[in-house]
């Protein structure tokens, strides 16, 4: 069953159908801009799954701490980041769970991987049982 999400004002919309192919959590400098806070929490997502349903998001791209480009795709009007993707994802879309309209959504996203981890606020545990992964 597809799940919804929008940004904040709700003018885009979107919708992720299928399983995930990654749960994660990532501590870089650029996702803790995007959303703000500590670290973001990702679906990586097909793109056969995923649609945009209403609006038209803006796109800014530039070259993520990891030294590949990455674009986020966000709402003009209220600046909320849906959804990134570049190359170094494939054919996939990185979702940012706290998006999705359901409220199990982040319950269901607990993830199995942490990305930059040598960028973790010292206050943040990491999460029990999910891999390390370190910034090269």
């Amino acid at each position: 069953m597809a799940k919804q999400g929008s940004c904040f004002c709700g003018k885009v919309r979107i919708s992720v159908e299928g399983e995930p192919i990654a749960k994660v959590v990532c501590h870089c400098l650029d996702c803790r801009k995007i959303t703000g806070s500590v670290f973001s929490t990702n679906l990586i997502t097909p793109t056969s799954g995923f649609k945009v349903l209403s609006g038209e998001p803006k796109t800014i791209s530039k070259v993520g701490d990891s030294g590949n480009e990455v674009t986020s795709h966000f709402c003009g009007d209220c600046g909320s980041t849906l959804w990134r993707d570049g190359p170094s994802f494939g054919e996939n879309k990185v979702v940012k769970v706290g998006v999705l309209d359901d409220y199990e959504a982040l319950n269901e996203a607990k993830p199995a991987g942490e990305l930059f981890v040598n960028h973790r606020v010292s206050w943040v545990p990491e999460v029990p049982g999910a891999t390390q992964k370190s910034a090269k």
